[in-house]
């Protein structure tokens, strides 16, 4: 029988203070029922959030990370070990000020605390070491050339082979393209009510099926010189007239020719199936288990939710595409979920599909772990059905209440054991309520993390980090690789 894979991600202790400190081995497929991690600043959510997704790896199962505050690419900061060289190149942005201590002398510090952190844990070198080796990190920039760019329309302008064998998945896939197309120029964006989303549809999936490109250029020649006659029942020019095609034409080819728009529209093609299977390993080497990193901390709050909103309708796209299963096979990250996930009258682009994956994606294997330090603004009503949840520090009375409510307890006393431990939780310990583990919460402490937690990197920091991990061919020194 094949052992049921575990995540390590700390030590518990009952609520109640009875009983003995334990260590938190949790089994991966009881994140197939998606999990809620809230707290505020300094609350260590972070830590928890980067010790699940080592775990998941270690665990070899693929992770997708959505970043929004520019935390989680210190995962590409993974040590095979503690020589203080490894932090050395990380130091100079962390200086307190008035520091006079050398660089040197503060690498040696800090590799000397990790060490003895990790230590505590039961975590060596050789931990460290096999975790390094593992897997491998991908950081993906849309709309920067910090990590790996991204083609945000690649469901539009690029024909693949889905449209041979899985035909609805790629018009799924299109139409949360040009949805976010028409977004952007200000149009309906409805793929069933706006009458310009049903004709590019029509036009570009004429391309694709094809095996052509519908590209956005293509797209304005079809709208100029129509190579359709008809929109269902009805003929083209009542359906659409000329005079709004033109305007919409218009609209396009000014999106278009806007050089900040050139940035979506090249890099890596957007196709969750081939981010997510692991790369066949090279003679004597292992299979390297995925971690793909969709950083959106460097745009503005309109723009990260347009991309997520492509990102994650492709995503449920690729989910509802999977065999069933009952074990763990991915596991979503959405760290920062606040704005994306909100209630009922706000429906930003990422709503849906999320409010999708935490009804749906359970079926198929796939967990959805979201992480928020503002949980006041959030669809309970999409979360309160998941099966894990972790509760740091929370700074008003409003959001304890909201937390704790949304945990739907079965009893009173429960309830009332929960606000009074939340009230007065210290840093870095969780209440953790697991509806597979049955009986009252723990206090969970999470682990120390492997990767070093530098914090957000610049754009020049991320670019070298990333250079670390997948280093040129001709790169002659390969000893610092271990992403």
């Amino acid at each position: 029988m094949a052992k049921i894979p575990s995540l390590f991600l700390g030590a518990t202790r009952p609520v109640s203070g009875r009983g003995q400190e334990q260590p938190l081995r949790l089994p991966a497929h009881h994140l197939v029922t998606h999990g809620v991690i809230v707290g505020m600043t300094g609350s260590g959510k972070t830590g928890l959030v980067t010790v699940a997704a080592e775990e998941a790896l270690r665990a070899g199962v693929p992770v997708l990370m959505i970043d929004v505050k520019g935390d989680l690419p210190n995962l590409l900061l993974t040590f095979p070990d503690f020589d203080p060289g490894h932090i050395l190149p990380w130091v100079e942005g962390t200086r307190a000020p008035g520091e006079e201590r050398s660089n040197e002398e503060i690498a040696t510090q800090l590799s000397r605390e990790r060490e003895t952190a990790l230590g505590s844990w039961d975590i060596g070198p050789g931990q460290l070491s096999a975790f390094a080796q593992s897997h491998q990190i991908r950081l993906i920039t849309p709309g920067s050339s910090a990590g790996e760019q991204l083609h945000v329309l690649s469901a539009l302008e690029r024909h693949t082979g889905r449209w041979e064998h899985d035909p609805e998945a790629a018009r799924a896939a299109l139409a949360a393209a040009i949805s976010l197309v028409l977004r952007l120029v200000g149009r309906d964006a409805d793929p069933a009510r706006s009458k310009e989303h049903v004709l590019l549809s029509v036009l570009a999936e004429r391309r694709l099926r094809a095996g052509e490109s519908a590209e956005l250029g293509a797209l304005l020649h079809d709208l100029d010189h129509l190579p359709i006659t008809e929109i269902g029942a009805l003929p083209v020019n009542r359906y659409l007239s000329k005079k709004d095609r033109h305007q919409l034409a218009a609209s396009l080819n000014s999106l278009l020719a806007a050089p900040s728009f050139a940035a979506w529209r090249e890099g890596a093609t957007l196709d969750l199936d081939k981010w997510l299977t692991p790369t066949a390993a090279a003679p004597g080497q292992l299979r390297r288990t995925p971690g793909v990193i969709v950083s959106v901390a460097h745009l503005d709050d309109e723009e990260r939710s347009l991309v997520l909103g492509v990102l994650l309708e492709e995503l449920l796209t690729w989910v509802r595409g999977l065999p069933g299963s009952k074990r763990l096979r991915a596991l979503v990250i959405f760290d920062e979920v606040y704005g994306f996930l909100p209630p009922h009258p706000a429906n930003p682009p990422t709503k849906r599909p999320l409010v999708a994956l935490m009804k749906q994606a359970r079926a198929f294997g796939v967990g959805v772990l979201v992480a928020t330090q503002n949980p006041m603004d959030l669809d309970y009503r999409a979360l309160s059905n998941a099966g894990l949840w972790c509760i740091g520090r929370l700074q008003t009375d409003a959001d304890r209440a909201r937390v704790i409510d949304g945990l739907a307890a079965q009893d009173r006393e429960t309830d009332q054991l929960l606000n009074a431990t939340v009230q007065r939780i210290a840093q870095r310990w969780f209440v953790m309520r697991n509806v597979h583990a049955g009986g009252e919460p723990v206090l969970l402490q999470p682990r120390y993390a492997m990767s070093y937690l530098r914090g957000p990197m610049t754009r020049a920091e991320l670019k070298r980090a990333v250079e670390r991990c997948n280093p040129r061919p001709d790169h002659r020194d390969h000893s610092m690789r271990a992403c």
